[in-house]
């Protein structure tokens, strides 16, 4: 867990580790590097990648649901 939040797959509210909260979002990230460690073998940079593409493909379909 703590690779994922030291290379911003997961962002953690609070300082240390023992503090950290993730908000409901970090849910969603989690099972999705998670698939992509398990079934594609992704290593830490290519989750972290990976994530921030899919996330962004959402937002830009997203986008032209709303009309542009």
């Amino acid at each position: 867990m703590a690779g994922w939040v030291y290379a911003g797959v997961l962002e953690p509210e609070g300082r240390a580790p023992e503090d950290w909260r993730f908000p409901g979002a970090s849910l969603r990230r989690a099972r999705v590097a998670a698939r992509l460690v398990r079934d594609l073998q992704v290593d830490l940079a290519g989750v972290a990648l990976a994530v921030e593409l899919l996330e962004e493909i959402d937002r830009l379909r997203a986008r032209l649901r709303r009309g542009g």
